[in-house]
């Protein structure tokens, strides 16, 4: 272990201290605190220098892995760069200065960039009206969900409770609509990797809110039946949902609205190029056909001649009798929109169409060129990404103790080579299923290099398994057990 390896309550030493608290201008130190709201006792913090807080928090940081330091194939997700503009977009002070109750009249250029975010996501999806309220992905789902309900409640119609997921769907996708209060019918994929029209067919009877999908479906496949299949939906009296995780690579080449879907969300962290991760930012929007716009959640905001203001709010006396209700407290994460924005405005109605091409370009690349080394179960074109079911020769027959090397093996041995894994294990219709997505952000040349690695450690399993059964070798964890972390993590000190 390095020096700087230590956490920072190792390094602590009596009466050192890294801080120093300026005086405001009132010369009282901006830390006073009324004597009644003071501690009795000193907190057990470390006492550290502040060369020591700086080398342990710029350690940590270069521990971490995202878009900025290297590529990030991991499917279903879309890790496409951030472009910094977003970001000093979002950093203006016109912007980041203001607060959600000002009065309309003081944020008319916030209440502008939403309206107009409204709008340049109906014209891509092909839908009436979006709400920018969802602060996550996730959060637009159970949205969208609300939005169904509500509306077969509002025609009188309590009868329909079931929601029918493809098996090949998101973990999301069930979780949001049991949370809705909803019950989820599973219908089965035929042997192409789509959904089967002949196992779909019973299942939809008048007690059939909708359907969720995600086209392409996680298998990167477009569903060529789609519109037969909202034409099923539709004449049993159900909603056709969209899941837009897998938006991008039809960004600018067809929309959902035009294939027969009611009710879209979409991840503005994955097809716009906002941040991920750390538990937020986040947002999911939610769009609906012209049916469905007075469903949409409140707070909304509405023009009235040439200035804009927002209605809904509780208590406000101005609440839409048919709206799903309030979602969230405010109009959504407004700097995330605000990146999302920038990128669409950067990218401007030429480029825009260019994204979803590309990342099917980088897709097929990928897959074509590794597919000698792993199992390609679905063969053809693909979408933004494709899934392989593990090696195609795993060592097992060389290695002394019979084991070959897993998916799991090769996401860990790709860390040693500087790359993030892909996302391994899902969909569950594979066994070793390891789900690619390079994103159309990614160049030949990184593209060339993943391929090189994931060649060199096909033939390191078929050669040497133990090799990658015990990496990765040089990153500071080696095999952590993932599962206890994450449900049981450890958040304090404990020495």
């Amino acid at each position: 272990m390095r020096y700087y390896d230590k956490l920072i309550f190792e390094l602590s030493k009596k009466g050192r201290t890294g801080f120093s608290l300026p005086c405001n201008e009132y010369g009282r130190h901006v830390s006073e605190l009324p004597s009644e709201l003071k501690r009795s006792s000193s907190p057990e913090l470390p006492e550290v220098s502040e060369v020591d807080v700086v080398r342990h928090y710029t350690n940590l940081s270069q521990m971490n892995f995202g878009v900025d330091t290297g590529f990030y194939p991991l499917g279903s997700c879309t890790m496409k760069y951030n472009p910094k503009i977003n970001e000093e977009i979002a950093a203006m002070s016109g912007f980041s200065s203001l607060h959600p109750l000002q009065p309309a009249c003081t944020v008319q250029g916030a209440l502008e960039v939403y309206e107009a975010m409204d709008k340049a996501l109906s014209a891509l999806t092909g839908m009436a009206a979006f709400t920018l309220n969802p602060c996550a992905g996730a959060h637009g789902e159970l949205t969208g969900l609300m939005i169904m309900r509500q509306y077969h409640i509002s025609r009188g119609d309590f009868g329909r409770t079931k929601v029918i997921v493809p098996d090949s769907a998101h973990g999301t996708n069930p979780a949001s609509a049991a949370v809705c209060g909803l019950e989820v019918v599973v219908v089965k994929s035929n042997a192409d990797g789509r959904i089967d029209l002949a196992d779909l067919k019973p299942l939809l009877d008048d007690s059939v809110a909708g359907m969720m999908m995600t086209n392409p479906n996680t298998l990167g496949l477009f569903e060529t039946e789609i519109i037969r299949i909202a034409e099923m939906v539709h004449a049993a009296g159900g909603l056709l949902y969209y899941d837009g995780a897998n938006m991008n690579p039809l960004l600018g080449k067809v929309r959902p609205g035009d294939m027969g879907f009611d009710i879209l969300h979409l991840n503005l962290h994955k097809t716009f190029s906002t941040p991920h991760g750390g538990g937020g930012p986040g947002a999911g929007p939610v769009g609906v056909s012209e049916a469905l716009r007075d469903l949409l959640p409140v707070p909304k905001v509405v023009r009235e001649g040439s200035a804009l203001k927002v209605v809904g709010r509780a208590g406000s006396g101005d609440e839409t009798p048919l709206s799903a209700g309030e979602v969230s407290a405010f109009l959504g994460n407004f700097g995330i929109i605000l990146r999302a924005y920038a990128y669409i405005l950067m990218l401007g109605k030429e480029n825009v169409r260019m994204v979803g091409p590309l990342s099917v370009l980088n897709a097929n690349y990928v897959k074509e060129c590794l597919k000698d080394s792993y199992k390609l179960p679905m063969e053809g074109v693909c979408k933004h990404e494709f899934v392989f079911d593990g090696l195609i020769d795993d060592g097992a027959s060389k290695a002394a103790d019979g084991q070959g090397a897993t998916t799991l093996d090769v996401a860990k041995r790709l860390l040693d080579f500087g790359f993030h894994a892909p996302t391994i294990y899902f969909p569950l219709l594979f066994h070793q299923a390891l789900m690619i997505e390079p994103t159309e952000t990614e160049s030949k040349e990184t593209l060339d290099a993943f391929i090189d690695v994931m060649h060199r450690i096909a033939a390191e399993a078929a050669e040497n398994p133990a090799v990658l059964r015990e990496a990765p070798h040089g990153t500071p964890i080696s095999r952590p057990d993932e599962t206890t972390a994450a449900r049981k993590p450890i958040l304090k000190w404990n020495g």
